[in-house]
């Protein structure tokens, strides 16, 4: 009897080596870094705060993207050239571990993995609104449901979802540049003329808000396990940076200059109301457009939120999380995220509210990619990219908090 308890005991803990130490599938290409990345920067931001930001600053507003498009460029500046720093396992874990000692990297990626999930839930509270434009009941509850069926998606595996966030990528971005360019013809100088004053709490209230569209971008450096070639990430951050910033400042003029300020700050779709000055049916189609948009960015955040979450797990070997499923997937770290992500819907669906917890949260580690650059990238050019990204993103926060 004792040897048949000890033979099982000995099955399972074999069993349990065999989950744990399934790898991941080294299936993502340059293609599907800069998807994830795109993916993940764009998203529900540019579909609903250039109207919140047109509302806090007026034409202002403008110089707040101005700001951010600088210092977020920055911080992924140095995060590129840190990135050889985790070709392998636990990514940012692995990078703040090495500079700071592993009592600063646990807070710290514990911290990324909570705005990682108020990013999910901000998301998802976004596509909420824009499935409002159709007259659609019980929102809460497809926000919650859409969470649910991409987790399964990447449970399925990379491979599947890397693909769908290829196709919803190509889906979202063709549109809006096409969008951004026909809007141009229709820019009055006028509605550049702001009514009222510049303020300090006014700008420093949109910095904050329009930092959100900017972040995501760091998801491209998340997969490492998962890239054939890890070398590329930094080729992926990148474009993605240059995709962005182009995108959103071209964007944002054009959104300005042909409908004004007033119009895309009484608009919950800013968007579809500037859209609607080239053709009809305009808010239909580009409602259709920011949801594939928003799904696009919650795919990636979820892929993003899990990874982080699995390598942190792993590292303090915490039972489940640390675990592969048989297709290479962390699903239960997969499964965690989501169902908080979903369960913070149901204490906020208010998507400024969320939005600011999560870029409040994201700015934190941003300033540490930064101070690592500096750390371990020793010549004069970065250390001035560096020393802008950490400067910039702490003078934010120190702001925001002492206003």
């Amino acid at each position: 009897m004792d040897r048949t308890r000890e033979k099982q005991r000995t099955d399972t803990d074999a069993g349990a080596r065999v989950t744990e130490n399934r790898a991941y599938k080294r299936s993502l290409g340059l293609f599907e870094l800069v998807s994830l990345g795109v993916g993940g920067t764009i998203g529900s931001g540019i579909f609903v705060v250039p109207g919140v930001a047109a509302r806090l600053s007026g034409p202002w507003s403008l110089l707040a993207w101005a700001i951010v498009a600088i210092s977020a460029s920055c911080v992924l500046l140095s995060l590129s050239y840190v990135s050889n720093r985790f070709t392998q396992g636990n990514s940012f874990f692995s990078l703040f571990e090495s500079v700071f000692s592993v009592h600063v990297a646990i807070p710290l990626v514990v911290l990324y993995i909570i705005s990682s999930i108020f990013g999910v839930s901000t998301i998802a509270a976004g596509i909420g609104q824009y499935i409002g434009f159709f007259d659609l009941s019980h929102i809460l509850l497809i926000e919650m449901a859409l969470i649910v069926l991409f987790c399964l998606i990447n449970i399925i595996g990379i491979s599947f979802s890397g693909m769908t966030e290829n196709v919803l990528t190509t889906l979202k971005i063709v549109p809006l540049v096409a969008i951004s360019l026909l809007l141009i013809p229709f820019i009055r100088p006028e509605n550049f003329a702001s009514t009222l004053p510049l303020t300090g709490s006014g700008l420093l209230a949109t910095i904050i808000i329009v930092y959100w569209p900017f972040t995501g971008f760091e998801i491209s450096a998340i997969p490492v396990e998962e890239t054939r070639d890890p070398s590329q990430i930094r080729k992926s951050l990148l474009i993605v940076m240059g995709i962005v910033v182009s995108l959103y400042l071209v964007l944002n003029i054009a959104l300005i200059g042909s409908v004004g300020v007033a119009s895309l700050a009484a608009s919950p779709a800013p968007i579809a109301t500037a859209a609607g000055i080239i053709f009809a049916q305009s808010g239909t189609v580009v409602a259709f457009i920011g949801i594939v948009a928003m799904l696009s960015a919650l795919n990636a955040y979820i892929i993003g939120t899990s990874r982080v979450l699995h390598s942190l797990s792993s590292r303090l070997s915490v039972p489940k999380l640390r675990n592969l499923n048989g297709r290479g997937t962390p699903a239960y770290a997969l499964a965690a995220g989501c169902f908080a992500s979903a369960a913070l819907l149901l204490l906020s669906n208010h998507f400024e509210a969320l939005a600011t917890i999560s870029v409040i949260t994201t700015l934190i580690p941003y300033i540490f990619f930064c101070c690592a650059s500096w750390i371990l990238v020793t010549d004069t050019k970065s250390r001035l990219v560096s020393a802008a990204g950490a400067f910039s993103t702490a003078a934010i926060l120190v702001i925001y908090f002492i206003v």
